[in-house]
């Protein structure tokens, strides 16, 4: 389009009393040839909207430069509408409020951030969202019978939409059809489990499809394209849907691995599962003779918060066990239940049955066990009582439960192989080699997805499928499927009704935006996709190996096939390659270097380094806008450039930016590793490991390698700043200027 731009700079929240905004006006018309620039002193009231609105109208302008408050307030003031593109220069969090008025240094700190978004403002183009040729389906295929499945069924069909479930066994219900009763939140009484009319509602709803006794064989495609192939009962069907949910829940562990504790030695020896089941079948009675039970013992995290085991807390065995010692009391009220625990965990509301429990009589005692034995007919526990100091021993039991926890569905019982890729370490003489957890070839078959990247959902090390836990739960790593319920985190039936809701409700999110072209979060709205130049592609697969999506797939030359649908727009891809030919309309790589370019670098004699921070838009970037908020001060010789994921710096910016005389270059990305907090995965990892290969550009430049350095920042990390900041300043002092300086 032919651009009209305008440059609107916001004189309130301090910005007039600190800088000059005449000069910062002279700057936008003089060195940018920008027509209209123009001040307000409440830009984001009504005022100042309506100015730029006027203009708009007025003079036809259609790119706005907001010099003012950070972008990351005040979104929809400044949203014109998708035909208008908007680019916002941080004055306030990053500048003022960092800065001491009135001071050159401050003055030349907003001069070149105004410089940085009037160079983007120049480079961006309106995105136009990508429209398939085929068909967008909005329809749900829902994986799993059981509670969760069921529930993320009925709510889309609720919602209007239809959807598609298969279920594996010949009836639905899952594990709840095995259960006798629910706990009520908050407690009153233990209930039905409702399992009936839910399967009812969904049998009966026109909006809902079902298979039984059928699996998903194979899912091509894409969000909004998805082919998926069905086969059950001698026949085969292809349905074709928008979004996925898995929710094939859970399986308990082995209890065939807890020798030590009797299982399988001893008959009355049994698993939580064993006895909900046969609480639900009548009567509770001793396996090995049939007779009623007098004295129960719970054992509770057998296996669990154990290494040798499962090392984590399922979170809901005490429940379950709380409500079994409550059968066993209406069954026979003289009965006596033992519950030997580490931790009674019992969350939120469930507090009040845990004290209920304790009001009926059963007997807690904190501790381990150390043996299970067998005398005269009856079983005996020895433990050690940790509150006491001393071993004990619990006899005359007619039964011992242990409270096995949850594992999901997609965890394999035997570590899968899978031909080793050229060049990888540790391949057997067959050329095998043991698969990682986050491989996708880790789990154990539900989906069959034709992704280069691995046919199931990519998972963490104890075997649940995750992207990013806590800013997006029901998400995966694979853009339109979505998890729900146990196979996502062990819960209570209360969680598992809200948790595939949820699910639900992100499905439908995906298929309507990917109906209009747009992406899902974390970019949630961006009309951008990635644009690739094959003329330059050397085909050397960094794109569709670092995806941490499986966006790009290959053809048979190895050429990248992207799938746009599936992108997130995280820029992962512009990073990795070595040619540059992949661009997005508003993000590419000639427009974050003419962003540095744009920064005046001081002569050396004037003893004022420039340093650039490359900075994530998620974590860093919001910890510098706190930081700014709470007044703390930082050098103002640092120029901050927000990147969609550090995962998208491309070298070729550190090489640019060292050769025309910046002094040194800082990389502030999410926290990675087992609890990583990148929105795109591996983005912040990526960028480190790619930062072991600068050494070739500064021996190249004939410069230290202290000159660029990457930190760790979590959105929490606000104060840590000006020490991070602070230290790495000191460094550059200590190598000196950059000896390019005025080349």
């Amino acid at each position: 389009m032919d651009k009209k731009t305008a440059v609107y700079i916001c004189t309130g929240c301090g910005i007039g009393d600190a800088l000059d905004v005449g000069k910062l006006s002279e700057i936008a018309s003089d060195d940018f040839s920008i027509p209209i620039c123009k001040e307000h002193p409440f830009l984001c009231g009504p005022e100042g909207v309506e100015l730029i609105k006027k203009d708009i109208e007025d003079e036809g302008v259609n790119t706005i430069i907001i010099a003012a408050c950070s972008p990351r307030v005040n979104y929809d003031v400044f949203n014109f509408g998708a035909d208008k593109i908007v680019e916002r220069v941080n004055l306030r969090e990053q500048v003022v409020w960092m800065q001491p008025p009135n001071e050159e240094d401050t003055q030349m700190l907003a001069e070149d951030n105004l410089r940085m978004g009037c160079s983007k403002a120049n480079d961006t183009e309106l995105p136009e969202p990508y429209k398939p040729e085929e068909e967008i389906s909005k329809d749900v295929l829902v994986v799993g019978g059981g509670l969760a499945g069921l529930t993320a069924a009925l709510e889309t069909a609720k919602a209007g939409y239809k959807a598609i479930l298969v279920e594996k066994e010949d009836r639905l219900g899952g594990f709840m059809a095995k259960m006798k009763k629910l706990v009520t939140m908050p407690y009153k009484e233990l209930s039905d489990t409702g399992l009936e009319e839910l399967v009812k509602a969904v049998e009966d709803n026109p909006n809902i499809k079902v298979y039984t006794s059928s699996t998903v064989e194979k899912v091509s495609g894409a969000p909004g394209l998805f082919s998926v192939e069905i086969k059950g009962n001698g026949s085969s069907a292809t349905e074709k849907v928008g979004a996925i949910v898995q929710a094939t829940g859970w399986v308990p562990y082995d209890a065939n691995k807890l020798g030590h504790l009797g299982y399988g030695k001893f008959k009355d020896v049994i698993t939580n599962v064993e006895m909900e089941e046969m609480a639900a079948a009548g009567k509770i009675t001793r396996p090995s003779d049939g007779k009623e039970v007098q004295n129960v013992l719970f054992v509770q995290c057998a296996g669990s918060r154990d290494p040798e085991h499962l090392p984590y807390c399922s979170s809901v065995c005490c429940l379950v066990s709380l409500k079994q010692a409550t059968y066993v009391k209406e069954q026979n009220p003289e009965a006596v239940n033992y519950i030997l625990y580490k931790d009674i965990r019992t969350l939120g509301q469930a507090e009040d049955f845990y004290r209920k429990i304790q009001q009926d009589g059963n007997v807690f005692i904190r501790g381990t066990v150390a043996n299970v034995g067998e005398e005269g007919g009856k079983l005996f526990v020895e433990a050690d009582d940790e509150l006491l100091g001393e071993k004990i021993k619990i006899e005359d039991l007619d039964l011992v439960v242990l409270a096995v926890g949850m594992v999901p569905s997609t965890q394999p019982d035997e570590i899968p192989r899978i031909p080793a890729p050229e060049g990888a370490e540790g391949a057997d003489e067959e050329g095998m080699i043991e698969v990682t957890p986050d491989s996708g070839f880790y789990a154990t078959k539900a989906l069959g997805l034709e992704y280069r990247q691995g046919p199931e959902l990519p998972t963490l090390k104890y075997g649940f499928p995750d992207s990013h836990f806590i800013c997006f739960p029901y998400e995966t790593r694979r853009t339109g499927i979505y998890t729900a319920g146990c196979v996502r985190r062990p819960m209570e039936t209360a969680k598992v009704i809200d948790d595939a809701t949820g699910a639900a409700m992100k499905a439908i999110q995906c298929t309507e935006a990917t109906a209009v072209g747009m992406a899902v979060h974390p970019r949630a709205g961006d009309m951008s996709y990635p644009e690739f130049n094959m003329q330059r592609c050397t085909q050397c697969k960094r794109c569709t190996e670092e995806c941490p999506f499986g966006a790009i797939n290959e053809d048979e030359k190895a050429n990248p096939l992207p799938n746009p649908t599936r992108c997130r727009r995280c820029g992962v891809c512009m990073g990795a390659c070595p040619e540059r030919i992949i661009s997005f309309k508003n993000y590419s790589v000639p427009m974050i270097g003419n962003m540095i370019k744009a920064i005046e670098v001081p002569e050396e004699d004037e003893e004022k380094p420039r340093i650039v921070a490359l900075v994530c838009e998620n974590d860093a970037y919001a910890a510098l806008d706190m930081a700014g908020i709470r007044r703390l001060k930082i050098s103002p010789y640092i120029r901050f450039i927000p990147v969609r994921c550090l995962g998208s710096v491309n070298l070729v910016w550190i090489a640019d930016a060292l050769s025309r005389g910046i002094d040194g270059i800082l990389l502030m990305g999410c926290r990675y590793g087992d609890d990583y907090q990148c929105h795109f995965i591996k983005g912040s990892e990526l960028a480190n490991t790619r930062l072991s290969k600068v050494s070739e550009t500064l021996d190249r430049l004939a410069l230290e390698s202290d000159r660029v350095k990457f930190v760790e920042v979590g959105i929490a990390d606000y104060e840590k700043i000006p020490k991070i900041i602070e230290e790495f300043m000191e460094t550059i002092e200590e190598v000196g200027p950059n000896p390019y300086k005025g080349w």
